[in-house]
């Protein structure tokens, strides 16, 4: 399994424009041969696609200058030079790039094919037949060509999924994912199992959406705690988010879980924090009191959440769940 970067700093460079050329005709029986000197080609430009098979901007720790080539120099008998060619960078979809220098966003690439000059290419400097005019017939100067836009930018991965997974560490979300997708988490009874986010494709009749699992948070995450806050940013662009909750847990009851988790979205983004959210409780099948499901339901449907009880190890309450699911994401795109 590839490993999952997701910020990137390059180098950028498009080509230097070649220079305009001085040239005179040479040729027989021309007594008075005016300028011939042609100009020089354009520099390439370096361009950033948006490719759906890449997930991760892992390409980018080793090679990190990237230069489009240069253009041609022109030639007598007013021969253009041959403009560089541009250099083509694939990146994931969902890249946001800034300028490192000054952090002003140059581009959001979020769909497959979307593409962005990143550093544009100089232009070719005119030879000296460009020059000549009727007072002005012999110039015996030419242009140098323009240097290419040089910058550092850095490369920030969102990833592109239409529901968000949330919840504390082992509140059941990697479960849920491998249960509703054909995506394999790590699933195990150890906190932070999840390591990177992982994307998953859940279908529900003819319809499909993208699920995203990051790592579970944990009180004061906004501040470097734990390892969900590095990966809040892959659910700002999610539609809704399923928040979790583990019914079983006797050290923690659902209403301060819920509390908890809300406070660091809102510390990371407040725009985050106000995404419609759906409430599931978890491994229900690990209760010993069944009336918790009824009490905690009560509670949040009090607050206008809607909310689930579900086991993923039996399915229990699944299919009820992802029907809602589906129909809150098709009403949110729509």
């Amino acid at each position: 399994m590839p490993k999952f970067i997701d910020r990137a700093k390059i180098y950028v460079k498009g080509g230097d424009g070649g220079n305009g050329c001085v040239a005179f005709r040479r040729e027989k029986f021309v007594p008075r041969g005016g300028p011939a000197g042609g100009d020089g080609g354009n520099g390439g430009s370096v361009i950033l696609v948006a490719d759906s098979g890449m997930h991760t901007l892992l390409d980018f720790k080793h090679k990190r200058h990237f230069k489009a080539e240069r253009g041609r120099h022109g030639e007598g008998n007013k021969r253009t030079g041959k403009s560089g060619k541009d250099l083509i960078i694939k990146v994931p979809v969902g890249t946001i790039v800034k300028d490192a220098e000054t952090g002003e966003i140059i581009g959001d690439l979020v769909r497959a094919g979307e593409k962005l000059v990143v550093a544009k290419g100089g232009k070719g400097g005119k030879g000296n037949a460009a020059f000549a005019t009727p007072t002005r017939r012999a110039p015996d100067f030419a242009e140098p060509g323009e240097p290419g836009e040089e910058r550092w930018i850095e490369l920030e991965l969102k990833l592109i999924a239409d529901v968000g997974l949330v919840g504390f560490p082992n509140a059941g979300k990697s479960t849920l994912l491998s249960k509703i997708t054909a995506a394999k988490p790590e699933i195990a009874d150890y906190p932070f199992t999840t390591l990177r986010p992982i994307l998953g494709v859940a279908k529900v009749d003819d319809f499909s959406f993208v699920v995203a699992d990051i790592p579970g948070l944990i009180e004061g995450a906004h501040t470097g705690k734990g390892l969900g806050h590095e990966f809040l940013r892959h659910i700002e662009r999610t539609k809704l988010l399923l928040h979790l909750i583990d019914l079983s847990d006797p050290s923690r009851n659902p209403e301060e879980a819920f509390e908890k988790i809300n406070t660091e979205l809102r510390l990371h983004s407040p725009e985050l924090a106000e995404k419609p959210q759906i409430i599931v409780g978890t491994k229900i099948d690990a209760l010993s009191e069944r009336s918790k499901i009824e009490k905690t339901k009560a509670y949040f449907e009090s607050k206008g959440y809607p909310f689930f009880a579900i086991s993923a190890v039996t399915g229990e309450g699944l299919n009820k769940l992802m029907r809602f699911v589906a129909k809150k994401v098709k009403e949110t795109k729509a």
